[in-house]
């Protein structure tokens, strides 16, 4: 079932209209990675490789629509394992190499990854800092935080995208995720300006 948007709509969005205006000035979705787009793992384990990546139900279809609608699909990822030694940048690529792929099957694509591979409080990319934003900049300069919206299921995530005055949703995801959320995850969903259950549930709405 689809959350209601909460009162604080993008843009301070408080009718239809304005709701109108949002979508019809979003350019880019900014999608985080584990969590949205596949099954986040257990907190403490990573996504070491393509047999521990589960694409969630519905995605392949929700990034073909943002795709037919003309908007930017960019994934914005912290990848904190490489740091810690447990895989390399390579398998990342290898990963979202087969993720383009298996999202080819349905008619989509993502334009561009951006990962960042530091431990914390070693870089000026990890989320919530800008620099996943600043790299995506830098290959399509028309990127503007006015016309995107970041989706994702943290707290640093709902903080990039506030940081760089981006609309943001958060996604709340099945009970077997939620047993998986990062501390903060409860501030992430009241800071959102949007909450959906799914990254379907989110697209079909931008899209409406």
């Amino acid at each position: 079932m689809k959350i209601e948007p909460k009162d604080s709509l993008p843009s301070t969005a408080q009718n239809s209209t304005e709701i109108a205006e949002f979508r019809a000035t979003l350019r880019t979705v900014f999608l985080d990675r584990d969590g949205v787009i596949n099954r986040k793992m257990p907190e403490g384990q990573y996504v070491t490789d393509w047999h521990h990546f589960e694409l969630l139900p519905g995605v392949p279809r929700a990034i073909a629509q943002l795709n037919q609608a003309g908007l930017r699909v960019l994934v914005v990822t912290n990848q904190r394992g490489i740091a810690l030694g447990l895989y390399t940048a390579a398998d990342v690529d290898a990963i979202h190499a087969q993720l383009q792929r298996i999202l080819s099957v349905s008619g989509a694509h993502v334009d561009g990854f951006y990962l960042c591979p530091h431990d914390k409080a070693q870089c000026n990319c990890r989320k919530p800092l800008p620099g996943l934003f600043e790299q995506a900049k830098k290959q399509f300069p028309k990127i503007e935080p006015a016309t995107s919206v970041v989706i994702g299921d943290s707290l640093s995530d709902i903080e990039f995208g506030r940081n760089l005055g981006m609309h943001t949703i958060f996604i709340e995801g099945d009970e077997s995720h939620r047993q998986h959320q990062k501390p903060g995850a409860h501030k992430a969903a009241d800071l959102a300006d949007l909450r959906f259950p799914s990254l379907p549930d989110a697209v079909n709405y931008l899209l409406a």
